[in-house]
């Protein structure tokens, strides 16, 4: 029997999802072990907390250049140091509910719990196994801090492994898992009654519109990339959601009621079928992030990539791109070519298509599971 704490922050939603979905997969496939999700920045600081999940999520919104410099100064230099010490002082915190659940195994799906646990780990405060997963397509460098403490490593791809091991970390402590993904990416759905649902047609080929959600990104940008769409994948369904985002759903259905498109083109909310409509998908178009990318590539999806944050979306737009899985519309791109150079050469979405496949980790979460508690 292992005691396990599996630690996440609320920056974003992708640490959350990869830690639930690690969480799942131990409580429903592994007996006899005490397992629980902790948000590590509420517990130590819930008013540090707050300001900056808010301070993230309005720079991400309505700044992301901001967004992108801090990414890019916190990889090393004043401000990485700046970081590193705040989570170091805030580790000190952390400490009193290490003691309390007196953890075997430590698992972090963010830098900062990572950072805390190692600090801790190296004062001999704690003895449990610290394992990391890295939830991005590129490596960061505060992910590293303390990897001398840290006992594994999971990551999406080679090269990130490669860099890993080039600033030191040994070999066998990295693992190409790929970033963990809910069961449901898995299961084997009905194509005739989700289609039916969603009062959509079959025979036709769907694509999977992601409008950005909560951050609404380069609205401007999105609405013109939909409506290029519509015009240009004529025989094509497409499924787009506009998220929490009530003006964004405003200008989504103002979009299809003027391009006379409500017979094939379905505006949805927020909703928690996406791993259904994914399922009869062919294409995906989306903003990079790592939940998303992760669940694209599973699912052998080609990606159009749109307004990626500044920062590790855009490596992950990069990396998509050079592995030939995704096109990325950058700002001053024309739209409508690259949807009709695309949607006219069925032999390049056939080759995204089973690049996606090649590079995507379906398994990944019962295999990082797996090494860790089989171990």
């Amino acid at each position: 029997m292992k005691n396990i704490l599996i630690f996440y922050a609320s920056y974003g939603g992708g640490h959350l999802n990869a830690a639930k979905s690690i969480y799942e997969c131990i409580s429903n496939h592994y007996e006899n072990n005490s397992i629980e999700l902790i948000d590590c920045m509420k517990y130590v600081n819930k008013t540090v907390e707050k300001l900056s999940t808010v301070a993230y999520r309005e720079a991400a919104k309505k700044a992301p250049w901001v967004w992108g410099k801090i990414y890019s100064d916190s990889q090393k230099g004043p401000l990485a140091h700046l970081s590193s010490r705040s989570n170091k002082i805030m580790a000190i915190k952390l400490l009193r509910l290490l003691r309390e659940k007196n953890p075997d195994l430590i698992i972090s799906t963010h830098p900062f719990s990572s950072q805390m646990c190692s600090y801790l780990k190296r004062k001999g405060k704690i003895t449990a196994k610290i394992a990391t997963i890295m939830t991005d397509f590129a490596p960061h460098d505060q992910w590293l801090v303390g990897s001398d403490f840290t006992d594994y490593f999971f990551v999406a791809n080679s090269k990130m492994k490669d860099y890993l091991i080039s600033t030191n970390i040994p070999q066998n402590k990295v693992f190409i898992t790929g970033i963990p993904l809910s069961s449901r990416f898995l299961e084997k759905y009905d194509r005739k009654e989700i289609l039916a649902k969603f009062e959509l047609e079959d025979g036709k080929k769907n694509i999977l519109f992601f409008g950005g959600g909560e951050f609404g990104l380069g609205k401007s940008r999105t609405f013109e990339i939909l409506d290029t769409l519509i015009k240009t994948a004529k025989d094509m369904q497409i499924i787009a959601i506009s998220g929490k985002n009530e003006k964004m759903k405003t200008k989504f259905d103002e979009i299809v009621k003027n391009n006379y498109a409500s017979n094939r083109v379905k505006i949805l909310k927020f909703t928690n079928q996406v791993p259904e409509l994914m399922s009869i998908s062919d294409v995906v178009v989306t903003k990079p992030g790592g939940m998303t990318t992760t669940e694209s590539l599973a699912c052998g999806l080609p990606m159009i990539i749109i307004n990626p944050i500044p920062g590790q979306e855009e490596e992950n737009a990069e990396f998509l791109e050079k592995k030939k899985v995704g096109i990325w519309i950058k700002k001053n791109d024309d739209v409508s070519k690259i949807l009709h150079d695309l949607f006219s050469n069925p032999n390049q979405l056939n080759e995204m298509k089973n690049n996606a496949l090649l590079i995507g980790h379906p398994n990944s979460t019962k295999d990082i599971c797996d090494i860790l508690l089989n171990s």
